[in-house]
Order: C-alpha cells, then structure tokens, then sequence
C-alpha cells in the first residue's frame, strides 16, 4: 500500500543526480544510434540479432530513465540557517 502512494508521489532528486541521469540517456541513445548504424557492416544473421538486440535494451534503459526523470521532481535545498 505504501509502494502505490510514494510511486504516485514520485521521488525528489537533487540537480547534481539529475544531469548525470539526462548525461547517462544521452549517451545510451547516441550509443544506441551508432550500434545501429554498425548492423549495415555485419554479415552473420546471429551477431545481426545481438547487434539489434543491444540497440534494443539500451533504447528501454534510456526510456525508463526517462520516465523515472518525469516522474521526480527537484529537491529543494536545505535552509541555511536551522529552525
């Protein structure tokens, strides 16, 4: 019951793990693209398949870092000064 509330809620994240997230699907999609692009020069049907296979899982890994991205909201920072 508890896990439904807080996936609702959505997690608080800082700036700094922010922009290495958006930095890591960057470079899972550009890896992706020229992966893609290698399959032209493969000749045997089986390393095809894991080619495209790779190219696959690294487009999921970056769309659910995306999701988990519109699914956080920024934390704010702490007060300087305690209460």
């Amino acid at each position: 019951m508890l896990t439904n509330c807080a996936a609702a809620e959505g997690y608080e994240i800082s700036p700094r793990f922010r922009a290495i997230i958006e930095e890591r699907i960057h470079r899972l999609e550009r890896d992706a693209e020229a992966d893609e692009a290698q399959v032209a020069r493969l000749e045997d049907i089986d390393h095809i398949r894991r080619q495209l296979r790779l190219v696959a899982v690294q487009r999921a890994e970056a769309l659910r870092m995306r999701l988990f991205l519109d699914r956080a909201k920024p934390r704010l920072p702490r007060p300087l000064i305690g209460i």
